[in-house]
């Protein structure tokens, strides 16, 4: 595996969805939580919450609703939108308002205030159902991925929040809302004695991360992920002579060979040598066959120890 491979493309990503869609010939309509055979992610739509007991609004209950299950829609701007989640014996319905003067982006919204209240610059948050809401709001939401069309409606959401009525240490309802969103994330847990992750682990989203998916030489991605005051890198290579697949898991070493892929994921540091496996679970490609699109795990050993560093990688899929 040669470190100075030349990279035919490059793409950032802050949370940002129009180019995925076009290139794997996803329509909006498409929210199925599913992949097809051979890999392609599919756009994911649902609503889950959990709530503490003496909550008002959640009732100490919890539940999980998917386009099966109830009908999902959201309507709104950048400035403020609405998801709404109703059956036959449910309905529910949050509110995401961005400060004033200013449009939803990633990122976290702290010191939320219930919308048609909002006092100063402080941002919107309003979640109710089964006819019931809060007077007074005390709350904060992340917004992971969120897009509009020309017409400035939004049309892809990926949220979370927590919501507390009436007092700030009331109890809480947590949810997480998505709408024709794709997976984007990185994971990692980093064994005690393990050096790329000096026995830490976490997670990075879209509300505090950005992520970059490069072609690299011939076949290969360089996947990298910049938030939380960390930098991350992982350079995926197949074996020689081959292309990755999705559904397979490779045997991997710090440089690719016949029948080894590379694997090489650095952090807080980096390995001279390593070995581990490396699984494509899924990968999207458009016409010309780059890569737009993927999913993968890995264990990784530095320098032939047993610590390992295992991570989860999502890039829109």
């Amino acid at each position: 595996m040669h470190h100075n491979g030349t990279r035919r493309w490059s793409r950032a990503v802050l949370g940002a969805l129009a180019s995925v869609t076009t290139a794997l010939g996803l329509v909006a309509g498409l929210a199925q939580p599913a992949a097809a055979a051979d890999g392609t992610p599919r756009a994911v739509t649902s609503y889950r919450y959990t709530s503490e007991a003496g909550d008002w609004i959640g009732q100490g209950t919890s539940a999980t609703y998917t386009p099966s299950t109830a009908n999902i829609t959201v309507d709104g701007s950048l400035e403020a939108v609405r998801f709404r989640v109703e059956n036959d014996s449910a309905w529910w319905d949050v509110e995401l308002a961005a400060p004033y003067g200013e449009k939803l982006h990633p990122g976290v919204y702290r010191d939320a205030e219930r919308p048609a209240g909002v006092t100063g610059r402080a941002p919107g948050l309003d979640a109710g159902g089964q006819s019931r809401g809060c007077n007074e709001v005390y709350g904060q939401f992340s917004v992971h991925q969120i897009e509009a069309d020309a017409s400035g409606t939004v049309t892809l959401l990926d949220a979370t929040y927590t919501q507390r009525c009436e007092a700030p240490d009331a109890p809480a309802l947590k949810g997480v809302i998505k709408y024709r969103a794709y997976p984007l994330s990185f994971t990692y847990a980093s064994d005690p004695g393990d050096y790329p992750g000096q026995g830490r682990s976490g997670t990075h989203r879209g509300a505090t991360s950005i992520f970059s998916l490069q072609e690299w030489g011939i076949g290969g991605l360089s996947y990298d992920v910049s938030g939380k005051r960390e930098r991350w890198s992982a350079l995926l290579v197949p074996p020689t002579g081959e292309s990755f697949e999705a559904g397979r898991t490779y045997q991997a070493e710090r440089g690719n060979g016949p029948g080894i892929a590379g694997l090489d994921v650095s952090g807080f540091g980096g390995c001279n040598r390593s070995n581990g496996t490396l699984t494509i679970s899924k990968l999207a490609r458009d016409d010309d066959g780059t890569v737009t699109a993927l999913a993968a795990t890995f264990v990784q050993h530095c320098e032939g120890a047993e610590p390992a560093l295992r991570g989860t990688i999502h890039y829109y899929a």
